[in-house]
């Protein structure tokens, strides 16, 4: 479970510029229920409805969410459009997710607006951020440099923790399922003008399964291999003046979660993750609002093995001023925003420290059946040098509720201090990858049925390859390139008793060089969630699918295609009172994600929800 070594060697603050959006959600409308339009926030950096939003995003709501029950944050992503994962064991172990084909590290991860992640590995704690404490997230496909900067190659995952509502409300719930598994989550939030704040906190165990099956493996060790994680978050938001705000934000994480490393020793891994913000939101004039921010979030990795103890712990400080204008042909956001780096490590890197200055800039136009987004960013970092990003997307209402839409844009992903530092292992002169993407997409929406049918190809090279010449001498180098196309197909649908929701992804994420698959990703993939309501009770049922996937870059060690079925049922037992059940993999599938890790098998999680 470490992230932080070679395989092969012994925002911007977007919280500061956004107010909370709900998910996706139903109204009821003369008996008959309508899909609401949510607010988002992740693809202009302010606030806008997402039938507005020309970029390809998904918002994945509360009670899908909660659906979701004990299993964690990837195997909802996993659900999601162009969203593939690989995980090395259970909930609670290393994960990787491939948005659109891209890398592990090419997908930007946000925490209310924060930046968190490792600047030693460049991936993200997925198995660190616990479902308990999110109130929504939101999905953007495609390379985002010109908004976030640097590994947003694939695109962006923001998640959103809980934010206070009007008036006293409280919630709680308890579960209890399959290896032992027990969940608990309790919160709180309220507002007395002017004063606004919430608070939620949670507890999960599991005794787990045995990461690893095949005993021929360098790893195995035939023991189960659990996990415990503790965490918490809150906000205070005072308006001392009309449209004058200050806000405080916090999240924490502590995941001790235990892996396979070789037989004879207990290893685990200590994950813990927090992010801190403040900032003070005013209107200055009618057309002009300001944004400023500070934040902290931190990373930290401490292993223990057979081999010695491992620790990574990545800082960041992250420094936001944001304006936005109203103008009288559309919109313009200006910011100038800092990002400091420091890794604490017990390895002897030669740099722990690198700071990276930007100033972004977004224009938006809406004038009739058409509507333009540009965006351009500049990045100066005193590790790798100065990167410009665009992008330009422009959308044409052809009447009838559908729109046709075309989008140009760059991305790049920085050399982590692995890359660039590790002992023996690096390479300092690495230059950043660069991404560029075309797509085109097709989009219908009305209260009943939103549809869209999304193509791309996103070129990306200088691409980082760990290799090794003929005395042994390994070191990564920027040698490769890759081609991540493919074609989406979407859909939401809503009766007055059922709602639907699918998606289907024609991929080809492949190796220039080769024309290979590139690892642990498939070139068909799917997903449908089916929901029936029957007064107080609701059914549903949630499908993924894969085919085919190689372990290897030379697509040798094949791993089989799979098709998982969960099932769950909730019951409302009294008001505000509800009991659940999560029947996973349901038919008991056996399936790899990483060759010779194991995957839940048939499992059920059950319990109770009340809300206040």
């Amino acid at each position: 479970m470490i992230r932080h070594r070679y395989p092969n060697a012994i925002h911007s603050l977007t919280l500061f510029v956004a107010g909370m959006a709900n998910g996706i959600a139903y109204a009821q409308t003369d008996g008959a229920a309508t899909m609401l339009d949510p607010v988002t926030v992740t693809a202009t950096r302010s606030p806008q409805r997402l039938n507005e939003i020309i970029a390809d995003v998904t918002v994945i709501g509360p009670d899908e969410i909660a659906r979701a029950g004990a299993q964690g944050l990837a195997e909802l992503l996993q659900r999601q459009p162009g969203v593939q994962i690989a995980t090395t064991g259970g909930p609670a172990s290393t994960t990787s997710v491939f948005l659109r084909g891209a890398n592990a590290g090419q997908t930007l991860v946000l925490i209310d607006g924060l930046r968190v992640g490792s600047s030693s590995s460049g991936t993200a704690p997925f198995e660190a951020i616990p479902l308990s404490e999110i109130d929504h997230i939101e999905i953007l496909r495609g390379p985002a440099a010109s908004l976030y900067g640097a590994d947003a190659i694939g695109g962006v995952v923001q998640v959103f923790t809980r934010s206070a509502a009007r008036g006293l409300s409280a919630n709680a719930s308890a579960g209890y399922g399959t290896y032992n598994t027990r969940q608990f989550s309790t919160g709180v939030s309220g507002s007395s003008e002017p004063w606004r704040m919430v608070a939620q906190g949670g507890y999960q165990q599991s005794a787990g399964f045995n990461a690893i099956w095949n005993p021929a493996n360098f790893s195995y060790n035939p023991d189960r291999d659990g996990y415990t994680n503790g965490n918490g978050s809150g906000s205070l938001t005072y308006a001392f003046a009309p449209e004058q705000q200050l806000s405080a934000q916090a999240f924490y994480s502590r995941l001790n979660a235990q892996f396979d490393a070789g037989g004879g020793f207990d290893d685990r891994t200590i994950t813990t993750v927090q992010s801190y913000a403040l900032a003070s939101h005013n209107r200055l004039a009618s057309f002009w609002q300001s944004t400023l921010g500070a934040g902290l979030s931190t990373d930290d990795s401490d292993s223990q093995t057979a081999f010695g103890p491992s620790r990574f712990k990545t800082v960041q400080r992250q420094y936001l001023w944001q304006s936005d204008f109203t103008l009288p042909g559309g919109a313009l956001s200006l910011a100038l925003s800092r990002r400091e780096e420091r890794l604490d490590t017990d390895a002897s890197f030669a740099i722990t420290a690198r700071n990276t200055n930007a100033v972004v800039g977004v224009y938006q136009l809406r004038a009739g059946p058409h509507a333009l987004q540009a965006n351009l960013r500049r990045d100066e970092s005193s590790q790798y040098g100065g990167q410009t990003s665009g992008a330009v997307e422009y959308a044409y209402s052809l009447g009838g509720n559908l729109r046709a839409s075309v989008s140009y844009g760059t991305g790049f992903k920085a050399p982590t201090f692995n890359d660039l530092y590790f002992p023996g292992f690096s390479n300092p002169d690495l230059v950043p990858e660069t991404a560029h993407n075309f797509e085109t997409a097709l989009r219908y929406s009305d209260e009943k049925i939103s549809a869209g049918l999304v193509a791309y190809r996103n070129r990306v090279r200088e691409l980082i390859v760990f290799q090794c010449d003929v005395d042994f001498n390994c070191a990564p180098r920027n040698v490769a390139s890759a081609t991540l196309e493919g074609v989406t197909l979407e859909l939401q649908a809503l009766s007055a008793d059922t709602s639907l929701k699918g998606s289907v992804d024609l991929a080809r994420p492949y190796d220039d060089a080769t024309g290979n698959l590139l690892p642990r990703r498939a070139r068909y993939y799917g997903s449908l969630q089916l929901t029936r309501y029957f007064g107080t009770t609701q059914v549903g049922v949630q499908m993924v699918a894969s085919s085919a996937r190689y372990e290897d870059a030379a697509n040798t060690r094949r791993m089989g295609g799979y098709a998982i079925v969960n099932f769950n049922a909730e019951y409302e037992l009294a008001p505000r009172w509800i009991v659940f059940a999560i029947f996973g993999n349901a038919f008991n599938k056996s399936y790899e994600l990483a060759a010779d890790y194991n995957t839940p098998g048939a499992n059920i999680f059950a319990g109770i929800r009340y809300r206040y």
